[in-house]
Order: structure tokens, then sequence, then C-alpha cells
């Protein structure tokens, strides 16, 4: 029989048998029903998690190297040096595992993949590059793998000297598995002691069935993590695991941004409650740091070890197991996790090096100027003000989808623009701007794409989008800083040029949008208009109301490059050019200054 790819059980099976060779480790346990003392074998996993294109500790928007408030590192070659450091130390096998959103993140992800693609170049990809010198046991795909199509990501997959896992991503024409679902790996630990057999399970994000429809409707499908978990455990253990991981790209919160059109988003802690067997789950999606967490298994009583490593390789998790020989197999006597922060090694100078020529290029083409500014556009208030930064992004995208439409049955509406302010940090300084100033205001590799709404529609999303903002009173002070909900994340609020609007904050959520006016004049509810918005949001990203509908627009142009191409033509970035006070935060009608 013959899993999906072309990989035959036997082959994944003999492939997965690398044997990692470790010294014995003793301990005083007993073994049940006698006074000889069992010896007690040590596992180590470790596991990483979102790095997301980052393989040099930089900053490619700053050109300089990455620092924040914490001052926490990022990068594969941060990870390389501690994974070699704990390796070293370990006492027993260590195995290495990644959860997803490898291929996309930094400029240096994003040149290999739109400026000089690997699968026009030739050339290796540079998380494959540093991936290997690592020496990853597996890796699992997150969404944000399926970003530049499948081409690209199949061909990074063959670049890999080891495993990628998604037992959930179904091949619409043979329906099975599109990946490899799970490896058994052959651990030694010693001479004398029996082969443990690691099965590794991955499972990816079934939001990436909105959130890169473009790249998989009619290829691919995402099955529920949960049902998939509950589908291959027993698989695993039947062919021999002694124990199971989990590597799976999704959070452990149990709901989803994208609301119930698919399967659930963040379930790990859900496959831990619910599906017997399971010995640890490494997790990612979420960005948080979760050293250690313990999940009870409702139907065998049994603790279920999570944890998740941060963001961008600012920490790596070490699981330890201990482990017993039992007349039934392989019992785990003790496991336990810590969160590991990469500030505290130097880079791996073997992965800098197998990188160092792509970083270098990465950095040149980001340094180029694209335009003069006039004046320095901030984007630091672009979430509570409005701003001439994010309305150069509104320009951009009107000015393209208007021309685009011109002679179509669509070239008498007006066009409305929706942008997100994605960066806190992002500025254009007065004078040179480059394309490290675009991509720090746009850092997503979104498209162009638009839409008819009308004018009930543009106000119920306008409502769904100012549930971002707390409720303030109106005697009550007003602190930037605390403004917005914390569990919605800047990206998931959205703010509309070409209309005129108050959102009211003192008011309850779907109550807030007291004016929404053209020329001074109410917007009727039968308007309609044309919406320029990025392929996320139009595809069902944050679950946003009225926006998932056939498009008018979407010539495959990515917005950033468009921000970049408009800015090269006109040579100067002036806001008198764009600028236009159209929305503001009031509270009983006053408007809020900051």
């Amino acid at each position: 029989m013959t899993l999906p790819s072309g990989i035959s059980r036997r082959s994944v099976l003999a492939a997965s048998a690398a044997t990692v060779a470790a010294p014995l480790v003793f301990s005083e346990a007993a073994q049940a029903g006698g006074s000889k003392p069992a010896q007690t074998f040590r596992l180590t996993v470790l596991g990483t998690s979102d790095t997301h294109g980052n393989v040099y500790n930089w900053d490619y928007y700053q050109d300089k190297e990455y620092d924040d408030s914490a001052h926490n590192d990022v990068g594969v070659a941060k990870l390389a040096a501690l994974v070699t450091k704990l390796r070293a130390e370990a006492t027993g096998p260590v195995l290495v595992l990644d959860a997803g959103d490898t291929i996309q993140g930094t400029p240096l992800a994003t040149y290999y993949a739109k400026q000089e693609p690997i699968t026009t170049t030739g050339e290796k990809h540079p998380m494959a590059r540093a991936m290997n010198v690592l020496q990853y046991d597996a890796v699992t795909l997150g969404n944000h793998e399926f970003n530049y199509g499948l081409p690209l990501l199949n061909l990074w997959i063959r670049q890999l000297g080891f495993p990628a896992l998604a037992a959930n991503a179904i091949s619409v024409k043979t329906g099975k598995p599109a990946f490899t679902p799970y490896i058994i790996k052959k651990v030694s630990l010693g001479k004398h002691a029996p082969t443990l057999r690691v099965g590794i399970l991955g499972l990816t994000n079934p939001g990436s069935a909105i959130w890169d429809r473009a790249n998989v409707e009619g290829k691919l499908t995402f099955t529920d993590m949960v049902a998939a978990a509950a589908k291959w455990v027993p698989v695993m253990r039947a062919r021999g695991a002694d124990i199971v991981l989990i590597s799976a790209h999704g959070g452990d919160s149990g709901v989803s941004s994208y609301g119930d059109e698919l399967p659930n988003e963040n379930p790990t802690a859900l496959i831990a409650e619910q599906v017997p067997g399971i010995d640890a789950i490494l997790f990612g999606h979420a960005h948080r740091e979760v050293a250690e967490r313990f999940v009870t298994n409702t139907k065998t009583g049994e603790q279920v070890l999570l944890s998740e490593p941060s963001k961008w390789g600012q920490r790596l998790t070490k699981m330890d197991f201990d482990l017993v020989r039992a007349k039934t197999g392989w019992k785990i006597t003790k496991k336990a996790a810590a969160s590991l922060n990469t500030n505290t090694v130097e880079a791996d100078p073997k992965v800098l090096a197998v990188v160092r020529k792509q970083h270098e290029k990465t950095v040149t083409y980001v340094n180029q100027v694209v335009a003069t500014s006039t004046a320095t556009l901030s984007a630091a208030t672009s979430r509570y003000e409005d701003t001439p930064i994010l309305d150069y992004i509104n320009k951009v995208q009107t000015d393209t989808v208007t021309a685009a439409l011109a002679g179509t049955e669509y070239a008498g509406l007006p066009v409305l623009s929706i942008a997100a302010p994605f960066s806190r940090t992002a500025v254009f300084p007065q004078g040179d701007v480059k394309i490290k100033d675009v991509a720090g205001l746009y850092i997503y590799d979104n498209t162009l794409e638009a839409v008819v709404l009308t004018g009930a529609e543009v106000k119920a999303y306008l409502e769904y989008s100012a549930k971002y903002f707390v409720t303030v009173a109106p005697d009550a002070p007003v602190d930037p800083e605390t403004i917005s909900d914390p569990a919605i994340p800047d990206y998931n609020y959205d703010i509309f040029s070409g209309v005129d609007y108050d959102i009211d904050i003192s008011q309850p959520v779907g109550s807030r949008i007291t004016r929404l006016q053209i020329d001074g004049v109410d917007v009727a509810a039968d308007a309609r208009f044309v919406v320029a918005v990025n392929n996320y949001r139009r595809s069902g990203g944050g679950s946003f109301p009225g926006i998932v509908k056939t498009q008018v627009y979407n010539a495959q142009q990515e917005i950033r490059q468009l921000l970049i191409d408009w800015a090269q033509e006109k040579g100067s970035i002036d806001p008198a050019d764009f600028f236009t006070k159209n929305w503001q935060l009031v509270r009983a009608g006053v408007p809020i200054t900051f």
C-alpha cells in the first residue's frame, strides 16, 4: 500500500529509522513488584515554531540587529546554537521538531519567493539551508507555508533533509493526505536497551482554506485537527509507536478567528483532552510562550504535556521524558517542559555562513531608495486617529482598482478602500524612502482584490471593525495604550477611505457608527460601492461580514509591490496628494483628541 506523494509505508518507516545514540541514564526508581532498581532513560525533544523566515538576528525594516524592549533575539542561527549546546549536554537522545510557519514573514523569505523565487532560479531556500544545518527530525506545515503557492512549497519540502508533515491537508484529487502524515523515528537509548519508537504526527491549520484560498482551492482540503489526530494516533500505535508526539500548527485557546466556517483554528488543548494515546504536543500559530501545560485526557486520565515556544526563534521548547522498560513495553515515568531564551547564546556560525550571501542580497535590496517623502509619516497612532501613512495605502489601492475597472460595468461606482494598521513602528522618514520602509508598513504578502458592497454592508463592516475598541464612557479618561481590546490584533481592525464616518466608543458594540456620509450626505443602505481589499480579508480572514463574495477585480498583484511601484513612478510621497481626514473617534458625538 502507498501513502500520499508516492511514499510507501515501508519507506516512511525506513527513512525515519535513523538511530540516535546516547549514554544510559540510571535512576533509583524501583520496578513495580520488585526491589531491583529500574534503569531510567531520558529522551529530550526540542521544539521550535513560527520562525517566519528569520535566520539572522536581524531587523530588515530597521536595517540593524534585532532588539525589542525585552531584549529578545530571533532567528534559526540562535536556535541552532542553543540546540547544539543542549545536544552536547544531553544524557539521552535528542529529537528536534518544528510546528510550522517557516517560509514567510521577513524580507529574506519574501525575496526568495517573489524577487528571485526558488522555483525559477534553482536557488535553495534560505530556510532550507538554515534548518538543514540545525538537523531537524521533522517540521509541520503551518498555514503560512501555503502563501506562495504549492509549487514553491513542494520545492522547499524537497530541499529539506527531513520530513514535512501535515496529516490533515488532503488532496482533492486522491482524497488522501497530500503530504507525509507522520513518521515513526527509531531511537537508540543505549547498547543494551531496546529501541524506542517515537511516533510524530503533524497537523496543519484548517484556516489555510480561507487565508490561501487562491492557492489551495480545488487542490487541497483541510480536515478537523482533532478528528485527524483521532484517526492517525491509533494507526501509529498499531504500527509500533512506543510514545506519540504531535507537532501541531494551532493554538490552545479553542477558538477561531474565522468563526465556525471551518474546523477549529486553535484546538490543541481539545486534541489532548479528547484523543487518547498522545504523550505530548508541541504547538504553534498563536505566537505565545507556553512553557509547560498539562491537559487531562478525559478518556484515559493521562496527563498530556503541551508547550509552545513563542515566535521568530525567540524561544526553544525543551521537553524531557523519563522512561523505564516494563513488561508491556516502554513507560513514561516523568515528563516536563521548559522554555529557553535564545538570547543566552551566540548565533551559530555554520547557519550564518550558509545563508550569508542571501542575507546580504536581501539587505541590499531593501535599502534601495524608491522615493522622497516631503514629511515624516508615522503609523504609531494609526489605530485611533486618521494618519497620512495609512491613507497612502488606501490611495494606491483606490488608484489601482479605479484604473483597472475603467470601461467596465463597475466604472461608475465610487471606489472605497480598506487598510489595516499592521505596524505601530512603521515610518516614512522625511527624505529618502527605501523599500524597507514600505515593507515595514505593509508587512504581509497580501494581494489586491475588489468586491461590490452596498451601503448597508459597508456600515455592518465598519460596526464589526469598531469592536476593536473598548467601551469608554464620555467622561472617562482616554488612554491610547488601553483603548483597544487586547484580544483583537491590530491586523483585524480596518480603516476605510472614500467615506466619512464617526466611531462612538462610548456606545455598545454594534451601535458605534454614528455617522456614515459622502460629501455631507448620509450613505443610503442600497447604495453600491466597489471596495478595494486585500485577499486575506476578502477570503474571510477575521470573519468580517459581507466581504466574502465574488471579486470584480483580482489581478494577483501584491499590495506591497504596488506601494513600491507607485512611489517609484511618482518619485515623491507628498501627503497633500492623498491624505483626507475622513474618520474619527468620538464619544457622545464629541471628537476625541489625543
